[in-house]
This record gives C-alpha cells, structure tokens and sequence, in this order.
C-alpha cells in the first residue's frame, strides 16, 4: 500500500457491520480493508499502512478490540484508532481514550456521525504528522526541540511558521512573558535557508540606553570611554542569519530612529566608525505588550512598526491552550528528572486536575520551573495534590478567591467602557472614538480584540 495514501483498516465479528463501513467509508479512503477477529486485524494492519484503525471492543479469540488497539498503538503511535461497542461504559470509554483512541462510539452505528469523526481523525493524522516533521527537522536544533503542543492555536502557530520560514519577511512575535517567543524565532530561523548562518539574539528591554548602540551595530577602538578594542555588533555578528530584537518596544526613540534607518536603507556603520556595512539579517522582533497603544501614546513609532510587523504571529498564553498542559508535564518531568538524576516522577489525576485549571500568569516558563522545583525537592515518585504550591493549591490558602492579574483586570475595563461608550454614541464609531479619546484605527483594533461588533 502507498504510505502517501490514507488507509482504513475495519475490525468487527459481525459481517453486516464491517460490509456496511467499507460501503458507507469508501469514498473516505484510498484503501479499506477490513478483518473478522483482533488476529486478522494486527496481521493486516502489519502488512500494510493503514492511518485510521476502526475496532469492536469484544472480538472473538484470546484478544480484544482494546489490546488489539493498544499493540496497533504500540508498533505506530501515529495510527488513529476509533473504538465502537454495543456495551457503552464509562470504564470503557475511559480504557480506550487512556490508550490513546481517538474516539469511542456506540451502536447501533449513525454512519453520518462516524463519517463525520473519519474526516477528523483524517484531519487529526495529518496535524500529527505535520507536527511530526517539523520537529523532526527542528531534532538537532537545541533547545527549540523544546516547542511542544497539539492544540489547534499552536498548530495555527506551528503553520504560520512552516509559511514564512523559507522567506526573508520580517516577523513580529506578540505574546505574554514565558509563553516561548525566542523558540518560536529559534524555530524559524532554523527552517530558513540561512539555518547555516547564526542566531542572534538581544534583550532589548535588559540594556541600558547608553550601550543599546554600541551593541546593535558595534564600535570602533576609542570611540567613547572604555572602548578599549573594536567590537562588531548583533547586526554585523548576525550576517548570514538571523537577528532576533526581543522586548523590542522597550526601544528608546533615538534607538528606533537608528533601527528604522537600518531596516529602511539595509545599511549601519559602527560607533565612531566611517565604514558603511550592508546589513544581510533578516530581522525577527518580539515584545509582550499590545503595541497600538503605545504608537497612540507616541512611545513606539507607527512607521517602525510597519516595518517590523510584515508578519505577524501571536503565540497564545498557557490558558489558551490548557490542553497542552499534560504534554507539557510529561516533557519537563522527563527532562528534569534525567537532568538531576531523580527516578521518573508521575502525577497524580487530582493534581493533574489543578495544574490544568490553574491561572499561569507566568505561562510555560513558570510551569517549567514549577516542574522542576518538584522534581529536585519531592522524595516520592507520584506528585499529589498536597505537594503543589500555595499558588496551584488555592484550597491551602486562606487567599481562596482567585486574583486577577493586572492585565486581565485593565482589559475587563476596557472592554466594559467601549461597550458602554458605542451604546451612548448608538454604534457610531467616529463619535464613539471622539467620546472615549482615541483613534478610529485604535477602537477598531480594540472592537476586533474583544469580539465587539
């Protein structure tokens, strides 16, 4: 069978059932096969390459539908698998789903239901193997193996990188600190024709204006005092490859005169230096605040921002993406424990609980050093309940009621008085920008965050 193709594989004792799925399945597949027992089934399914594995639980013979599929998962981890049952349990459910079906279906059958779920397992596949090559391109890359996530707003994210990585587009990366901007950068530089080039990467927000020049375009010996040698800086240091400009708002306005010049004309000279260089980086910016109001209040140039944000690519926070939060565990338990030479550490379903519903103002990177406090500090090999911190554990507290970060209390505000204000102003929103004191463009862009139409 060509592994190019997308294959069925339909195990069940009753003949009217499988005969009904391969007619009722043909169009969705280039080739359907289907078997009468568990035994049948593992043969045909290791003789041939089948994507999509559709199974009874009970089966005649020494295996059921349930061991069939965890043998099936265990040789390919990338096979779908759909479980059907005329005896619908929880435990059942629960059994096929912890194995790692895709779905659990009871009969009588609904074939517009199951045709249904085949165009999203065939849909599931094809994100897991996209997601699969990208990270196997990405295996020796360092630290940016590290992106892990399956929800739909990272396979957005995961795209938007596959688009733009083979071009020289400049690249704005918006999100909350610890949310991974400097992988998602890492990951497009290394999917770039200029992978063979360096990675430079400046915090601008970490340096002192007076030195922010010296270290974007370098300077000659003597140029002030304490330049005791030439130094070349991160655009000439990044030729080649790709400059990375993180906390890229926290620029001074002279500094973004200079980089804007630099963008606009693709050449720099160093501090005290007369040599004119072209600068062949390709520039790829982050900052975790909303930018539009910061041009409104003048502190960040409008016409630098079109030239950073050609595109545009938001990274959500980690309550965006909550069912990512188990993948993530997994991944730092795993690397942490091998880091620190601790046995393999599992958590408990209770605390699994909370770690999904917990609030993550910090993102990843704090779930990432909570994960790792874990680690080295618990002597036991299961991390229950009582072993997280105050801030996962509200019920230790005697601060029960959850508090709202800065951000989500201003935003809540915000989007209350422009409610409020397009009602007074009867949905006019020249009037409503006038009565609130900004731009039409500036109450657009906020109308669009907040869903307000």
């Amino acid at each position: 069978m060509n592994s190019d193709g997308f294959g069925i594989l339909i195990i069940d004792d009753e003949p009217n059932i499988r005969s009904g799925l391969a007619k009722g399945l043909a169009r969705e597949a280039d080739v359907l096969e289907t078997a009468q027992n568990a035994e049948e089934g593992l043969a045909k399914f290791r003789e041939g390459f089948f994507q999509l594995v559709i199974a009874d639980v009970r089966l005649p013979g020494e295996m059921d539908g349930l061991e069939l599929i965890d043998q099936i998962l265990r040789i390919r981890p990338q096979t779908t698998a759909i479980v059907i049952t005329a005896h619908g349990t929880v435990e059942t459910a629960v059994k096929s789903m912890r194995l790692g079906a895709f779905d659990f279906i009871t009969k009588p059958l609904d074939l517009d239901l199951i045709r249904h779920q085949v165009r999203k397992a065939r849909e599931h596949h094809r994100l897991q193997i996209e997601n699969l090559e990208l990270r196997n391109r990405l295996v020796n890359a360092g630290e940016v193996s590290n992106i892990i996530g399956n929800c739909a707003a990272m396979n957005d994210v995961f795209q938007q990188i596959r688009q733009v990585a083979g071009t020289d587009a400049t690249i704005l990366i918006q999100g909350e600190s610890g949310t991974g901007k400097e992988l998602i950068a890492r990951a497009v530089h290394d999917l770039s024709d200029r992978c063979s080039g360096p990675f430079i990467a400046v915090n601008l927000g970490a340096m002192p204006e007076t030195l922010l020049e010296s270290e974007l375009f370098g300077h000659e010996k003597g140029s002030f005092s304490g330049a005791t040698r030439q130094k070349p800086g991160c655009f000439e240091q990044a030729q080649g490859g790709s400059l990375f400009l993180d906390e890229v708002t926290e620029m001074p306005a002279k500094s973004q005169v200079d980089l804007l010049r630099v963008l606009e004309t693709q050449q720099f000279m160093r501090v005290g230096g007369e040599e004119i260089f072209i600068s062949d980086a390709r520039i790829i910016s982050a900052t975790n605040k909303s930018v539009e109001p910061l041009i409104e209040d003048g502190s960040f140039r409008e016409d630098l921002f079109y030239r950073l944000n050609v595109i545009p690519i938001h990274i959500p926070a980690l309550r965006e993406r909550r069912d990512d939060i188990p993948l993530l565990i997994e991944h730092f338990l795993t690397h942490f424990c091998q880091r620190h030479n601790r046995p393999l550490k599992q958590v408990s379903p209770e605390s699994m609980q909370k770690f999904i519903t917990a609030r993550w103002p910090g993102n990843v990177r704090q779930l990432r050093n909570v994960i790792e406090r874990l680690v080295v500090t618990l002597p036991g090999e299961i991390i229950h309940a009582t072993d997280l911190p105050v801030e996962l554990n509200p019920d230790l507290s005697s601060a029960s009621v959850p508090v709202k970060t800065l951000v989500e209390v201003t935003e809540e505000a915000e989007k209350a008085a422009i409610t409020a204000a397009l009602a007074s102003c009867d949905y006019h929103r020249e009037k409503t920008a006038k009565l609130l004191g900004v731009s039409v463009r500036t109450l657009h862009y906020k109308m669009s965050r907040y869903g307000l139409h």
